[in-house]
């Protein structure tokens, strides 16, 4: 597991050494949205070379608007989203953040977020579905429509119960980390998302031409011809009584 914070606009300036510092591993960063016009995030090009500068690997995300309700809307929308994040890198997925469409649009938001992240995995993005446990993936999300979809979870308090397979839990809407004035939503990961990321060359990374290998997985080495043991039929008579079985040669 490792800790992490997603940031935007309302953080301000950020001392992105000290949040590393603090104990945070990952950031996911706004890049823009489509909720009020179509928008880049004002701090997402400083949010994004100061993290990288000290090391931290980055994720980022884009809000999309009410109006975000079929799957042309979705491509549309990540479209806009390559436009902003093209010419870097990102070591954590990429999200649509759905959070302000009507739970009476849940299908159509639902085609929105395939349309989405189908726009995005062709254009060779480790993409995902950000929303919350209950009004996003519950009420506004058909959830049993976007199993084959990474999720970053929110739900406070508690771990998430309605989605129950997810590679990142938002955990908390007002932490307060070194470096960052004010709150700051923190966030547990699960996977190893950089090396995954890496080893498949996506995010703007490029596939390794001999990617490291898998660790051993302590299996015993298979037995040849050479290496199996000789086993044979004896009988022997002890205090009268003759026993016969079978001796392996050690």
């Amino acid at each position: 597991m490792k800790n992490g914070v997603d940031v935007s606009v309302y953080q301000g300036d950020i001392d992105w050494k000290n949040v590393k510092n603090s104990g945070i591993e990952f950031a996911i960063i706004k890049a823009g949205g489509s909720d009020s016009g179509f928008y880049k995030d004002s701090t997402f090009e400083q949010n994004y070379a100061n993290a990288k500068a000290v090391g931290m690997p980055v994720g980022a995300y884009y809000f999309v608007g009410s109006g975000c309700t079929s799957k042309a809307d979705g491509i549309a929308d990540a479209k806009r989203f390559l436009e902003i994040i093209k010419g870097k890198t990102f070591e954590y997925p990429v999200y649509i953040d759905l959070e302000a469409t009507s739970p009476s649009a849940k299908s159509g938001a639902t085609e929105a977020c395939i349309g989405f992240c189908e726009t995005m995995e062709n254009a060779g993005y480790y993409c995902g579905i950000y929303a919350s446990d209950v009004s996003g993936f519950n009420d506004r999300l058909d959830l049993s429509r976007l199993s084959k979809f990474d999720k970053w979870v929110a739900r406070y308090g508690s771990k998430p119960v309605v989605v129950k397979s997810y590679g990142i839990w938002q955990k908390l809407d007002s932490g307060r980390i070194s470096g960052i004035n004010g709150n700051v939503d923190l966030d547990e990961a699960y996977m190893d998302y950089p090396t995954i990321i890496k080893n498949a060359g996506l995010n703007g990374f490029k596939k390794p031409e001999n990617p490291a290998p898998a660790p051993p997985q302590n299996k015993p080495a298979p037995q040849t011809e050479q290496t199996k043991p000789t086993t044979k039929v004896v009988a022997l008579t002890i205090d009268g009584k003759t026993y016969e079985g079978t001796l392996t040669e050690k």
